[in-house]
């Protein structure tokens, strides 16, 4: 039998040449020419992106905050995680999370850990998102960069869950981050009653530096 990575090399494709025909600020879009598994070539629209991180904010009365903004490109306002992308591609997502964290909800985190990476469309672009819960949670002056327009509110995470599952929530990112912190802490037999409940106890995990 077959091991896994053998059987992968059955439907790899290969780069063969490639050329730039959009150098953007925060995508780029490259043109490449690669050869399928049976020795045909074909043509393939790639998106490059540094990546970015998000994250899943929880307080001790178990209310995440949520960041509400407009995306120009559905044309919809949308309920998400905080988020943004990193300023480069050999930047740490770890710190990137705790910028963006700061920079749109004014939050720094005691706690932290990584929940998961996820490609968010890896048919056509190599955009990677790191996603972290955060705890511990304390409030600071929020400092949004100049041409983002943002509303917070904080509700409960089963609240949230709810918004997933009825599909009021679509963002991708907010999704998987709410879903998996919400498994996370139901492990952990922390409290997700919302306001009033006890501050949850909370053991702090070391975060994954890994590569990039």
């Amino acid at each position: 039998m077959l091991d896994q990575p053998s059987l992968d090399s059955q439907l790899r494709e290969t780069f063969l040449s490639g050329e730039e025909i959009y150098p953007g600020k925060i995508i780029r879009v490259e043109k490449w020419q690669v050869e399928l598994p049976n020795g045909d070539t074909a043509m393939r629209e790639i998106v490059k992106h540094n990546g970015a991180s998000a994250i899943v904010p929880i307080d001790g009365a178990g209310m995440v905050t949520m960041v509400r903004q407009h995306r120009v490109a559905i044309d919809k306002c949308t309920w998400e995680i905080p988020a943004g992308k990193l300023d480069s591609p050999t930047e740490d997502p770890f710190d990137a999370a705790k910028r963006e964290l700061e920079e749109e909800t004014g939050l720094q985190a005691a706690h932290w850990q990584k929940l998961t990476s996820m490609y968010t469309t890896p048919g056509f672009c190599n955009e990677r998102i790191s996603i972290y819960l955060a705890t511990g949670l304390s409030q600071h002056p929020s400092h949004p960069d100049a041409d983002e327009f943002l509303r917070i509110k904080k509700i409960p995470l089963d609240d949230a869950i709810a918004q997933c599952m009825s599909g009021e929530i679509q963002d991708g990112k907010t999704l998987v981050g709410l879903l998996m912190a919400k498994q996370v802490l139901s492990l952990r037999d922390m409290p997700m009653m919302g306001a009033g409940a006890s501050s949850p106890r909370f053991v702090a995990a070391r975060v994954s530096r890994e590569a990039k």
